[in-house]
């Protein structure tokens, strides 16, 4: 082959390439291709295929577990009502929010993702304030999740240890610290990992997440039969209960929506990891698609489940274990079968914590790679050997360390929750934002578009982001003491205070938003895109 004959033709505009020969080899080198024309050269294996990136992204999720770490905030503000119909009112809105992003990211695959789209879709005047400001609200709202993900997960273990002991081995605070800064060690060495790796474990985490969600929905509903705990139907769908202390029925009630918008939070990790993916452009909007819906569908189902086996809305509440969904599987199913399912659980929040791990050194890797991290130049390398963004895992877990000394404080996860939400939420909503007012005409569709119902869809996912940040501001239950005020507004105020001062001291001056690696040449080598 000629010199000429290796070389392509790259623009500065972002065409949609479509995959139409056959071939691994040939799909992988027209999404590189597709790389250069954003911008970008390839620094990664692509070795994600469709199902695994589906896989990633549902795991990311972890319904269950998810459904496990958040169970009281819906039963505190509503009982059964909050259960059943607290999960699923959100769940049209968060699904416009994913169809946005969804066709943003078939347009444009690459790990930044977001901030990229942002820049891209803003005006040229206001597109490094507005990389910036999604950039910063990603990198936050990404690992306060991995934080939060993982604090959840040593107090499963916590809870695991008190039921196996019948009450008598009670860990506090300090122990469930050092359980999560293990947690944390354990997958910064897991996402460390070579993509190769990384894409076939998510195979296993998703066989497992979905078996032990299913196991518990049918464990509810049979045992609170045989045990005569089940509730009647009426019960299960209308019975209200208020227990925040917040005197408005209807306030008291909204505030139940925080555990689906914790669970349904990362799905944007389709779009970090592809720069790893093989068919992007399809691929990535398709695993967003995927796992909402399917999460949406089997969170509901378990709530369902639990509102019909739930006799005593206060007994729940009021137990002494860490988390009050332990309470219920141990009141239905006994000692041995809780501890047997929750076993599965705890295994389901790690696979969560670790698929979490990924998306978030990718952001930050992305964001660094574009200079806009303190100390960029170390975040942004990649491993010669294993061919992922190593420096950048370590990072996110030792901020996810500093987050978790939150977990002193009785209402850490609710401010961990509040926190992931709002700063993924915040960068979602962006670019959505961006793309139906001054990026109408910018955004040359992929695979998957929208079509006309962009902007209708995109308003209305601004419109509910705009509405549940402030909602997930306010502290869950009254009177607020020191030990359970809703502290995530502080961890969202620290950064924007931040990201604002060293916007105008300094960044605005040198940040124009993501950096090509690439020349601006016309014609390019395909070294110059293509690796591996």
């Amino acid at each position: 082959m000629s010199a000429e004959e290796k070389k392509f033709s790259v623009s500065n505009d972002v065409t949609p390439v479509h995959h139409d020969t056959k071939g691994i080899e040939t799909t992988r080198r027209a999404d590189n291709v597709l790389l250069a024309k954003l911008g970008y050269r390839s620094e990664f294996k692509r070795e994600f295929s469709l199902i695994e990136t589906v896989a990633f992204s549902f795991s990311i999720m972890g319904v269950v577990a998810s459904v496990t770490s958040t169970f009281s905030f819906p039963l505190s503000a509503g009982g059964h009502v909050g259960l059943v119909w607290g999960w699923l009112i959100p769940c049209p809105f968060v699904l416009c929010v994913a169809a946005s992003l969804a066709e943003m990211t078939s347009a444009m695959p690459t790990s930044a993702g977001l901030y990229y789209f942002s820049a891209k879709l803003a005006t040229p005047k206001y597109a490094p304030l507005a990389s910036w400001i999604t950039g910063w609200a990603n990198v936050t709202g990404q690992v306060a999740l991995v934080c939060s993900i993982d604090y959840t997960c040593a107090q499963m273990i916590t809870t695991a240890v008190a039921v196996g002991s019948n009450g008598d081995v009670v860990l506090g605070s300090g122990p469930t610290y050092g359980i999560l800064v293990a947690i944390l060690v354990f997958h910064g060495v897991v996402c460390s990992a070579a993509t190769r790796i990384l894409a076939r474990l998510n195979l296993v985490y998703v066989v497992i997440n979905v078996g032990t969600t299913i196991s518990a929905i049918i464990l509810l509903f049979v045992c609170s039969r045989d045990r005569g705990q089940r509730v009647s139907a009426k019960d299960a769908f209308t019975l209200f209960e208020n227990n925040t202390g917040w005197a408005d029925n209807g306030w008291a009630f909204l505030l139940s929506f925080t555990s689906v918008m914790w669970t349904l939070t990362g799905y944007d990790s389709a779009a970090h990891v592809s720069e790893e993916v093989t068919g992007a452009a399809r691929a990535a909007p398709i695993a967003i698609l995927v796992a909402v819906g399917g999460t949406q569908l089997l969170g509901w189902l378990v709530y369902i489940a639990a509102s019909f086996a739930t006799a005593s809305v206060p007994d729940l509440l009021t137990t002494t274990l860490p988390l009050s969904l332990g309470q219920l599987f141990l009141d239905v199913i006994g000692k041995h079968g809780m501890l047997a399912l929750w076993s599965c659980i705890i295994v389901v929040q790690f696979a969560t914590g670790a698929a979490q791990g990924v998306d978030a050194s990718r952001v930050v890797f992305a964001f660094a790679r574009d200079n806009a991290l303190p100390g960029s130049r170390w975040w942004k390398q990649i491993n010669p050997y294993t061919q992922t963004p190593v420096n950048a895992v370590w990072l996110v877990m030792f901020c996810a360390a500093l987050c978790g000394l939150l977990g002193f404080s009785s209402a850490a996860l609710l401010s961990l929750a509040g926190a992931s939400v709002i700063g993924l939420y915040t960068s979602y909503a962006t670019p959505i934002f961006l793309r139906i007012t001054s990026g109408r005409d910018k955004l040359v569709p992929g695979s998957f578009t929208l079509g006309r119902w962009f902007v209708p869809i995109g308003a209305i996912a601004v419109a509910w982001v705009a509405f549940i940040n402030v909602l997930l501001m306010f502290p869950t239950v009254l009177p607020t003491t020191a030990s359970n005020m809703n502290y995530s507004v502080v961890i969202i105020m620290s950064v924007f205070i931040y990201a604002s001062l060293s916007w105008v001291i300094s960044a605005r001056k040198w940040f124009k938003g993501p950096i090509r690696n690439l020349s601006d040449d016309s014609s390019l080598d395909e070294k110059d895109i293509y690796v591996g």
